[in-house]
């Protein structure tokens, strides 16, 4: 189109008014001249000749004039046949404003009447349907310029007349010719030139406001035909205005506005509505929009789309809401599934084709950390751009997992996509299968949760066999792989859809089939889960009428009974716990419903199954123990068949005949001896009146097949869970075991001269006798504490007051028989039998089970020559030889196992932290350096002290269970003169050990969370409940320890010697309790376990879990002390009074005399520590699924809690310790002097100010060779030779983490050249500090000749140049402003990169491993630092840069000889400062001679 009146030009074409006319053809000009000044002259006078004619005959006579018949017979006016000449007549007549008047006044007359409309609108040319415009009488005439756009507004004004003619009402097709509205818009599209275009848009605009939608369609359709590019922004702004008032014309709108050359900033506008629409426009019009978005998307609008489009689509839940209301609900259905495909599809093809959309999309939800900003359109974004491949699949995997860690992605996402969407996510299923694949692999907890989550949900929503034989296929690839936590994560699922859809796997069968292949590696734990799911299947099919699967139970009754008979001790521990799964699921009164005939086919069953069971494993002291604990569990955990509990009645009613001796008047029959031994009764609290005891000594020595002592605790265990079960819970039956005495040897045999001439056979039945009375006590605590921990009725004599007193008793039994086994070790090196097998599966130390070679009986029928050297011998090579043990197959070890093979022992085990008061220490005789081993009268032994000899072999012991617990809330033993706590902190102190021994097995190494085992019997929820009602108890005893260290000892002395005695134990006088020790222990035992409480995902997640654990730890006086001064203050009760409270109450622990015990304020800060950072790891992992934990602290109440924080570590870093138990404990506390240290730097005002103070100033004052009792001038008592080397590796690991955030802080201040001056300057002095540390700590290697030293050197020297390497651009940029500054940084770091040359020259001379294997990487720094340095000051004036080789010298500064040239042999150390030239020279150097 051609533009005149001086228009903007179009995308037609261009030119002025007359361009698109061609001068006439005649041969002269004069001629030309002449006819065009004649003509409207001739044409004048015609027309006033004939005035009497109407209007519509003036314009049909111009028209003649011009060589067009209008008024004839024909159909169709007369054109001529040249129509260019005929415009350009036009033109020239209409140049006179009377006739141009004349003939669009009779033109409008003409064409009121429809069919004259018609006619001037339709071509005489006519092909078949096609009408050529072109050809018509008014398309030439809109071509005249004159006349243009009076035609135009003559037209559209005329177009309201034809609305009501609408083809989709009629239902009828009409054609070009019969429908006049399309022929005039026909005739506006595609003119050579518009002469007016915005008062042409003006006026389109407003009849297309009021058009019909078919029309309003039509036009907006036409728009860029008809008007072209100009006036756009009108355009644009009149179309939005449309959208809001109907949304049903957004798919011409984007059509039209496709095809208009735009803008940046009208783009910008159009992508505008176009996200604004999106929730407001039909369904079936999302697709359209969401192409429109996704190929207007650019580098500068693309994040603002995916933002919009992540915001406003619904994806799957937009249109349900459609669906609902159609009354054919499955049809309703198919066309939301067909949208909601097509939206999917929209989505994929442009993801596929635009690699810049995907990588937004990653940057988008890379920014997005809490998850109430996440949406289920974010799951479908990454499983589009993960089924594209543009971007790894690896890196969408990794995001997937991240999400789903830090709970952004959860698990009603996936029900949002899934849920009656089978059809729709057809297409998608291997992505999102290959997804929860990946996800059940990962090492989270979280992750495998998840993964777990989308296998349930496919599985449930795909119902055909492909996608269900996909997925069992994948799972047994998991359950295949070897790896733990991935076979127990597949087996889960496995079960969990056994569970469900037991009747739908039945035809399935035979691709789960293969787990069988793997059964060998499996844990117990695994086991139970496998058998139980081919358990089930085996009774769906039985119960199921058609027999679907009815071979399933065939085939694993045929594999169980070959696992059961087979030769291998692994082969039958799997047979035997298949077999009683299988029991378990055939006895369960609550199964699936069957005919009364198959139920007693079953019961028949699982009763020879049993037998079958018990037989097998008669001749195995393992397998009894591993059947009488699954036997247990199976009772409390299953309503069983009254016929299989009356079978196990009927077998554990031999142990009486077995295990029990008669007495005669409280006393032994006959006092036999056995291989030369002598045996009596041990804590016998019923006295005479006792008729039985247990025979624990001579079944040792017994030859009888059927007497094994290891099974005594299982088959105890047994007996009373069938008591219970039978007598509604009471005991009352069996109630005298509780007070029986226990036959065991004589006590005199444990004193030193007669523990010196036993033999070592005598000695290893003498500890193993110790082993299984503690172990029967352990079983007797567990089966009776349960008539105490809960509300129960006693029917029997024996009232809860008798129970009470005699569980204290045999807790007192059970502290000195474990700490007597515990110095028996010491002079024998014996591996104890395992006692408990499940316990084994869930504990950290299970892989030592392989450790020690204790096979059965075998043991004690070794010869008597075997010696402690032959023991250790044989211990080693069973160490070496566990993975090829038979045993070892049954799981995978992992790596806390590895470490605990490697003697490895949990925290609160560690014998330094345990040891006694130095003033006990200090009473062992000279003699105990030459026989440390010896269990002497003279060695006092502390009662309170930990069994450390038993720790390493501690997971062998029978578990002590949760109701054992309420001993902390139990009363003091009514018989005392007096109330004595001292007597009774060791008991709390050993209980509260085991809560700490249980804790440790339980918690995941992945990310601290808890996996409660199964062998007790209760989920997590159920450990927490059962644990948080004794944390009261725990507090009230933690103040009564601490009294009895603030007061001193004013107890009557001998209670616990006399209540000792009065429960049975034999009397050791070196057996002593110390008042120090115990409260000590006690103390430093509970604060431990408040830390690590306060550290547990799983509590900092539940707020009624940690008000309850802070109520508990409140101060005696309250917390308003420390609230006086807070503004607003917390309301009482609250999470935020709570935690101040709890933060005052430890504080207290720091302001007791510090001199009492080093542990106790370690471990006190320690726990401060954990509770001031509580509130950040809250509100980082606060969720939406989650209750509120969101703490209201201000920001400057926390930085005063840290600060206060960091003043209590000062105070203990600076207190004056004991100097013997500095000099003796200071390297075995090193790791607890780190925490501190760090919690001393992190928590100061300035942690660059002071490390800049201790590595410069405090560091250098210290020798490694000073002793702990010299004089302390530096303030700090803890730094000192032994603790030096930890001192540099903790600087220098700070000052590398504070470089580190201080070049992100620098690196987010982007653009970094518009950062501020004086910004930019404080930033550059904290690199300054930063710098004067690391040279510091790097020249001490000069002074100091540790290889560990020099170590530290090269390798954080190293990891500060590459941290300080990444803040260049940051120099460069302000190189020129503070030059000075930035050169004196240069230079002072250079003399740490020279001291690391020599460092690493010295050490490959030397051959020095320590340092050679941190050359490489380190000398790759320096190189890079080098040439930063290099090309800073060359893009910089007045500054020069040398670069030399430099001369080979040792750390002394002195050349060495071999290397040095002649004529500079007489140079000094001193020569390095001298390199430097005054011009700010700045040399560096990093050559092959330094090397």
């Amino acid at each position: 189109m051609v533009l005149l009146h001086q228009q903007g030009s179009s995308r037609k074409r261009q030119s002025s008014f007359n361009s698109p006319f061609p001068p006439p053809k005649i041969p002269k000009s004069a001629s030309i001249d002449a006819s065009a000044s004649e003509l409207p002259s001739r044409l004048q006078r015609s027309v006033d000749g004939a005035s009497e004619l109407s209007a519509v005959d003036k314009a049909a006579a111009i028209l003649a004039e011009a060589g067009c018949t209008l008024l004839n017979t024909g159909e169709y006016p007369s054109l001529p046949s040249d129509s260019q000449k005929f415009r350009s007549h036009l033109q020239k007549m209409f140049a006179t404003a009377s006739i141009r008047s004349n003939f669009l006044s009779g033109f409008s007359a003409y064409i009121q009447s429809p069919k004259n409309l018609r006619r001037v609108l339709t071509s005489s040319n006519r092909d078949g349907y096609f009408i050529s415009r072109s050809c018509s009488l008014l398309r030439n005439l809109l071509l005249v310029p004159s006349i243009q756009l009076d035609l135009q507004i003559m037209l559209l004004e005329k177009l309201p007349e034809y609305f009501e003619i609408n083809p989709e009402l009629s239902g009828t097709s009409v054609s070009l010719g019969d429908d006049v509205s399309r022929l005039i818009i026909n005739h506006l599209r595609w003119l050579d030139f518009i002469v007016d275009s915005s008062s042409f848009s003006d006026k389109l605009m407003q009849v297309l406001s009021i058009s019909p939608l078919h029309l309003k369609k039509e036009i907006i359709g036409s728009l860029p035909e008809i008007i072209g590019d100009q006036n756009s922004k009108a355009v644009v702004d009149s179309l939005e205005q449309m959208l809001q008032d109907d949304s049903a014309i957004i798919v011409p709108v984007l059509d039209s506005l496709s095809n208009f050359h735009l803008d940046g900033d009208l783009k910008e506008q159009i992508v505008t509505i176009a996200l604004s629409c999106i929730r407001t426009i039909d369904g079936e019009h999302v697709p359209y929009l969401l192409r429109f978005l996704l190929l207007s998307a650019t580098p500068a609008n693309s994040r603002r789309i995916i933002s919009g489009i992540r915001e406003q689509l619904k994806l799957l839940g937009l249109f349900n809401y459609c669906a609902s209301q159609n009354k054919n609900k499955l049809k309703g259905k198919s066309h939301v599934k067909s949208i909601d495909y097509s939206i999917l599809d929209t989505l994929r093809s442009g993801l596929r084709f635009n690699k810049n959309l995907c990588q937004d999309i990653i940057k988008e939800l890379s920014c997005l950390h809490r998850p109430q900003d996440h949406k289920a359109i974010d799951i479908w974004f990454l499983i589009l751009i993960y089924m594209n491949g543009e971007i790894s699949k690896k890196m969408i995997e990794n995001i997937f997992k991240k999400k789903v860690v830090d709970e952004c992605i959860q698990e009603v996402m996936v029900d949002q996509c899934f849920h009656e969407n089978a059809s729709l996510v057809q297409d998608y299923f291997p992505a999102f299968l290959s997804i929860a694949e990946y996800l059940l692999t990962c090492k989270e907890q979280r992750a495998r949760q998840f993964g777990i989550h989308m296998y349930n949900s496919l599985f449930e929503e795909f119902v055909d066999n492909y996608a269900r034989q996909e997925i069992l296929g994948t799972l047994v690839t998991h359950i295949g792989s070897g790896i733990s936590f991935e076979v127990t994560s597949a087996l889960e699922i496995l079960k969990l859809l056994v569970s469900k859809y037991a009747l739908d796997l039945i035809p399935l069968s035979s691709h789960i089939n293969g787990v069988l292949d793997y059964l060998e590696g499996f844990s117990i734990g695994n086991l139970h889960k496998v058998y139980e799911v081919f358990s089930l299947l085996a009774l769906s099919a039985n119960s199921n009428k058609n027999h679907f699967g009815s071979s399933v139970a065939n085939e694993l009754l045929m594999i169980v009974r070959k696992q059961l008979n087979h030769t291998s001790m692994t082969y039958k521990k799997m047979g035997l716990v298949g077999t009683l799964k299988i029991v378990s699921c055939m006895g369960n009164v609550n199964s699936v419903a069957c005919s009364e005939q198959t139920q007693k086919s079953s019961i028949k069953e699982a009763l020879e199954l049993l037998r079958t069971s018990l037989d097998s494993c008669r001749e195995t002291i393992s397998l009894l123990i591993l059947f009488y604990d699954e036997m247990t569990v199976m009772l409390e955990k299953i309503d069983l068949h009254p016929s299989i509990l009356e079978w196990v009645g009927k077998h554990v009613g031999e142990f009486e005949s077995i295990f029990l001796l008669d007495l005669e008047g409280g006393q032994l029959p006959s006092r036999d001896s056995h291989d030369g031994l002598e045996g009596e009764l041990w804590m016998n609290l019923d006295g005479d009146i006792s008729p039985i005891c247990v025979n624990i000594f001579p079944l040792i020595f017994s030859s009888s097949q059927s007497t094994f002592p290891e099974i005594l605790p299982a088959n105890f265990r047994l007996l009373s869970a069938i008591e219970r079960l039978t007598n509604q819970g009471s005991m009352g039956g069996i109630d005298a075991l509780l007070g029986c005495p226990l036959h065991l040897p004589s006590s005199k045999y444990f004193f030193k001269a007669s523990w010196e001439t036993l033999t070592q056979k005598q000695r290893h039945m003498a500890c193993l006798s110790i082993y299984y009375a503690a172990n029967w006590i352990r079983e007797l605590v567990n089966a009776f504490c349960t008539q105490v921990a809960g509300e129960f009725e006693y029917s029997s004599q024996t009232t809860k007051e008798d129970v009470i007193e005699k569980l204290l008793k045999r807790l007192r039994n059970l502290v000195f028989l474990e700490g007597l086994l515990s110095n028996l070790l010491k002079s024998s090196s014996i591996s104890l039998p395992e006692l408990h097998h499940c316990h084994l599966e869930y504990s950290g130390l299970s892989s030592l089970k392989y450790s020690f070679g204790y096979r059965g009986r075998n043991v004690s029928k070794k010869s008597n020559a075997l010696t402690s050297s032959r023991i250790k011998k044989n211990k080693k090579m069973t160490k070496s030889q566990m993975c090829s043990a038979t045993d070892g197959k049954l799981r995978q070890p992992t790596v806390l196992e590895m470490l605990k093979k490697a003697g490895g022992v949990t925290s609160q085990e560690l014998p330094s932290d345990d040891s006694g008061s130095p003033s006990l220490k200090g009473q062992k005789s000279e003699s105990e350096d030459q026989h440390p081993c010896d269990y002497s009268e003279t060695e006092l032994v502390e009662v309170s002290a930990a069994a450390d000899m038993l720790a390493l072999q501690r997971f062998k012991f029978r578990p002590l269970y949760l109701p054992c617990y309420s001993i902390f809330t139990l009363s003091k033993s009514p018989s005392s003169c007096c109330s004595d706590p001292l007597a009774e902190l060791p008991l709390y102190l050993y209980l509260l050990r085991d809560l700490h021994y249980k804790l440790d097995t339980f918690i995941i190494p992945d990310g601290g969370s808890i996996v409660v085992p199964d062998f007790l019997g209760i989920t997590l929820d159920g450990f927490f409940t059962s644990i948080w009602p004794l944390l009261p108890s725990l507090k009230k005893h933690l103040d009564t320890a601490v009294c009895i260290i603030r007061e001193g000892d004013e107890n009557c002395p001998g209670h616990w010697e006399t209540q000792s005695v009065s429960a049975g134990n034999p009397h050791f006088p070196s057996l002593i309790l110390s008042k120090f020790s115990s409260s000590t222990l006690f103390i430093k035992e509970v604060l431990h376990l408040l830390c690590k409480m306060l550290n547990l995902p799983d509590i900092q997640t539940n707020r009624d879990l940690l008000s309850d654990l802070l109520r508990a730890f409140q101060p005696n006086t309250g917390p308003d002390v420390a609230l006086s001064g807070m503004k607003p203050r917390p309301l009482p009760d609250s999470i935020e009074y709570l935690y101040y409270g709890a933060f005052s109450f430890l504080e207290s622990f720091l302001d007791i005399d510090y001199s009492f015990s080093f542990l106790v304020a370690s471990e006190a800060l320690l726990a401060l520590e954990s509770l001031s950072s509580l509130p950040q790891k809250c509100t980082h992992k606060l969720g939406s699924n989650r209750k509120g934990l969101n703490f209201g602290f201000e920001e400057s109440v926390l930085m005063n809690l840290q600060r206060r924080l960091g003043v209590s570590a000062e105070k203990l870093m600076k207190h004056d310790w004991d100097a013997k138990n500095v000099e003796e404990g200071w390297k075995s506390k090193g790791e607890r002097l780190q925490k501190i240290l760090c919690i001393y730097l992190e928590n100061s005002d300035s942690t660059l100010d002071l490390l800049n103070d201790i590595a410069c100033s405090i560091l250098p004052q210290v020798s490694l060779k000073s002793s702990c009792d010299e004089e302390v001038q530096h303030g700090f008592t803890t730094l000192c030779s032994a603790t030096y080397l930890m001192w540099c590796r903790v600087l220098h690991e700070v000052n590398l983490t504070t470089l580190n955030a201080l070049v992100k802080e620098i690196l987010s201040s982007k653009p970094i050249a518009t950062m501020g001056s004086e910004c930019a300057r404080k930033l550059l002095m904290k690199l300054q500090l930063s710098v004067n540390v690391v040279v510091s700590l790097v020249n001490i290697s000069r002074t100091h000749d540790k290889v560990s030293v020099h170590a530290m050197a090269v390798k954080y020297g190293g990891k500060f140049i590459d941290s300080f390497l990444k803040a260049f651009d940051f120099l460069q940029a302000y190189f020129q402003v503070h030059n000075e500054l930035i050169v004196q940084l240069v230079r002072e770091l250079q003399k740490a990169t020279r001291t690391i040359q020599t460092l690493c020259s010295e050490a490959k001379g030397m051959k020095q491993m320590a340092i050679t294997s941190k050359i490489p990487t380190t000398k790759r720094s320096l190189e890079r630092f080098l040439f930063q340095v290099k090309a800073l000051v060359a893009s910089s004036s007045g500054c020069t840069f040398w670069m030399g080789n430099l001369k080979h010298k040792d750390l002394t500064g002195q050349v060495i000889s071999s290397q040095a040239y002649i004529d500079e042999q007489n140079q000094n150390a001193d020569e390095d400062s001298r390199e430097v030239s005054e011009d700010d020279e700045v040399p560096n150097a990093d050559n092959e001679e330094t090397e």
